[in-house]
């Protein structure tokens, strides 16, 4: 009989083993057999998606494409695609067996963004994009806890006129439910919810930072953006807005919903408001309206541009904020910002100028504020290998005996200049 046990426990170990195995180890590890390897394709879309993506697991890169532009679900007929790395020249693809997709497995260095486009026969297709090389607390480590992730819950808001909106909510190791807890609230948190397959590894990053102190233990509400009752997208109204509707909806509608299973600390200086692009704004946003129920804004690739700005309604964008912060009263709030040199320029106004323009006014003001200014486009690459970063920079200090602290602007930040542009692509004379 014990004979038996034995053999039926030798039998499960390699099951155990391939169970511990991260899913984007196991494509990555897939990719190495090559483009013929058993079950690729399948991998590739159960773990990034039925047209590829970018898997990145330590120095390994996968590029994986069927070369259709989004939002087109048909691939592009190619006898031989390219991707360009970093603006050299293109690295020929192999097609996956059985499959429209294409890949190239490269290793490249980690700590800094990777900017890539794809080619077909020779001619560049869709986007350049780019790709994080995470840092070592963006990856799982043996012996951390593991934080509890909710279900999908959905809220139908007065605030918005009948919107319906669904969220989660997640409780990081050490978080006792009756216990009050630190807060952030992350827009599109859909995006958010994948874990490790999500861009930013939230997740990951939290338990890491929580089991070196480097973080309070907290809970994170990751919220997405809602649709009016006839359908319409809210997204731009609720984060572009410049308004306090959105805190409103937050305060009054979402976190009482949380607080049925996890209390929250109700001082602004136990929470923390993030988000990307209309997310970064509204981060800002909210803190900005009511700095006594947020103080920590953290704003990656914001849309600080006019996209909600109406006059004929009377109604600010998002563009006047440089001018807000420098002539305003100011707020106790502590802000991370960052941004590419890429991001987008369209009629709405010019992402990168728009963030040095309010990085000077959070300057000028001196604001607890820090700025990182990279070559990335309008995607998460930045923020997810600053991300450990960035949530230890925005917490430093916290003490959870405190309800309150005068956030000021670090001497080292004071006594630099003002920041100054460049022109890289043309000629002075």
């Amino acid at each position: 009989m014990k004979r038996i046990a034995t053999l039926a426990l030798c039998a499960l170990l390699p099951a155990l083993a391939l169970a511990q195995v991260h899913p984007l180890e196991r494509l990555i590890d897939a990719a190495r057999g090559g483009a013929a390897s058993p079950g690729l394709a399948d991998l590739v879309a159960t773990t990034l998606s039925p047209h590829g993506g970018t898997a990145v697991w330590g120095q390994d890169f996968l590029f994986v494409t069927d070369l259709a532009p989004a939002p087109k679900s048909e691939p592009v007929s190619a006898t031989q695609a390219g991707v360009s790395i970093d603006g050299q020249a293109p690295l020929a693809m192999q097609k996956i067996a059985g499959s429209n997709l294409w890949m190239r497995l490269v290793k490249m260095r980690t700590g800094v963004t990777h900017a890539y486009q794809y080619y077909t026969d020779g001619k560049p297709i869709g986007k350049r994009s780019d790709v994080a090389g995470y840092n070592p607390d963006s990856y799982p480590k043996a012996g951390v806890p593991q934080g509890k992730l909710s279900g999908k819950q959905t809220i139908t808001s007065k605030i918005y006129d009948g919107m319906k909106a669904d969220f989660w909510y997640y409780a990081s190791p050490g978080v006792d439910p009756n216990v009050p807890a630190p807060l952030m609230v992350w827009q599109d948190g859909q995006g958010l919810v994948a874990g490790d397959l999500s861009h930013l590894r939230l997740f990951t990053v939290t338990e890491n930072l929580v089991a070196q102190k480097l973080i309070p233990p907290m809970v994170h509400v990751l919220i997405a953006p809602g649709f009016s009752p006839d359908g319409k997208a809210m997204r731009s109204i609720e984060y572009d807005t410049v308004s306090d509707r959105y805190d409103r909806f937050l305060l009054e509608e979402v976190l009482p919903e949380v607080e049925k299973i996890y209390k929250l600390r109700p001082d602004g200086y136990s929470r923390g408001i993030a988000g990307e692009s209309s997310g970064g704004i509204c981060s800002l946003n909210s803190a900005w309206f009511m700095p006594e129920k947020f103080t920590r804004v953290h704003s990656t690739i914001g849309s600080y541009t006019s996209i909600q700005w109406h006059p004929e309604e009377k109604l600010d964008g998002g563009n006047l904020y440089p001018f807000m912060v420098r002539k305003m009263p100011k707020r106790n709030i502590r802000v991370w910002m960052s941004d590419g040199a890429d991001d987008l320029e369209n009629t709405h106004g010019s992402w990168p100028l728009q963030a040095i323009q309010l990085a000077n006014s959070l300057k000028m003001r001196e604001y607890d504020f820090h700025f990182r200014f990279g070559l990335a486009t309008h995607d998460s690459a930045q923020a997810a290998i600053d991300l450990p970063e960035s949530l230890t920079w925005l917490w430093r200090g916290y003490d959870p005996g405190k309800t309150s602290e005068e956030f000021t602007i670090d001497p080292a930040e004071k006594d630099k200049p003002y920041y100054r542009v460049t022109i890289s692509n043309r000629e002075a004379w």
